[in-house]
């Protein structure tokens, strides 16, 4: 089982509870969203995967090994982490360099830090950009530059913190590329976020936190039937069952091709 948290809980030094008895596992392949509020305590759960925070109360486990024993370091090489915020994690002088800064400091033979490098660059576009300084770029390409860094880092599990933020259809297509690629290889990723629409179109499973507690764990149809959890948790519909919702239509839909079929359906059942 690539990730495990079992009973884990975390105060920070400050007496403020962060997470409070979480437990749940997530397999190979899984592409799995962890929603809620700001201060839910879902950068926490996220810090809790590749160590740079240990549980106060229970055990984390990614794939097999229980990271209190391990030095964030070593975690590393399990678990890549895309920040929220492309510049907190873009150090390099140019594009080349970014991509294969993760790779080379884990220490990969030379041949395949190339090969994970020129792949992630043509995964995202960026092919043409490789030798360009990465501030010289605006601020989706560098979205794109820190998602194809981690992605070239081939760890087991990857986190994305609000990957589509900032970015334009055409670029979350790429990310969807990605994504399929990334399962097809069977690593397991988690996905942190806010854009519902993104998640109910590619995401099935759904983790939900509020005040630090896990109060959902389960499938995206069925989060959309607990109206009142989406408002605990600070969700919104998505905007194709916002449209459903408003023609009177009591069904969970989750692509615009759904809503079609169904006002489709009802088109011909008033006529």
């Amino acid at each position: 089982m690539p990730i495990r948290f079992d009973d884990v809980s975390f105060t920070y030094s400050h007496s403020i509870n962060a997470l409070q008895s979480i437990s749940f596992e997530i397999s190979a392949g899984e592409c799995v969203a962890l929603t809620g509020h700001n201060g839910s305590g879902k950068s926490t759960l996220a810090k809790h995967l590749n160590g740079l925070l240990k549980p106060s109360i229970g055990k984390v486990r990614i794939n097999g090994m229980e990271t209190t024993r391990l030095r964030t370091a070593q975690l590393a090489g399990q678990v890549a982490l895309l920040f929220q915020n492309p510049d907190d994690q873009i150090c390099k002088r140019t594009v080349w360099d970014e991509i294969v800064f993760g790779p080379k400091n884990l220490g990969y033979p030379t041949k395949k830090i190339e090969s994970l490098a020129d792949g992630a660059l043509t995964l995202f576009e960026l092919t043409s950009l490789k030798r360009k300084n990465p501030y010289d770029c605006g601020y989706s390409e560098r979205k794109r530059i820190a998602m194809a860094s981690i992605v070239a880092m081939d760890t087991p599990v990857i986190v994305f913190d609000e990957p589509t933020a900032g970015l334009d259809p055409h670029e979350i297509s790429l990310l969807i590329t990605a994504l399929k690629k990334l399962q097809s290889e069977d690593k397991t990723v988690i996905i942190i976020s806010h854009d519902m629409d993104f998640v109910a179109e590619n995401i099935s499973r759904v983790i939900s936190l509020a005040k630090g507690r896990k109060v959902f764990d389960g499938s995206i149809r069925e989060l959309f039937r607990k109206p009142g959890l989406m408002t605990d948790c600070g969700l919104r519909q998505p905007q194709v069952l916002q449209l459903i919702n408003a023609c009177s239509i009591d069904s969970v839909v989750l692509s615009p091709y759904e809503c079609v079929e169904k006002l489709g359906k009802k088109s011909r059942f008033n006529f």
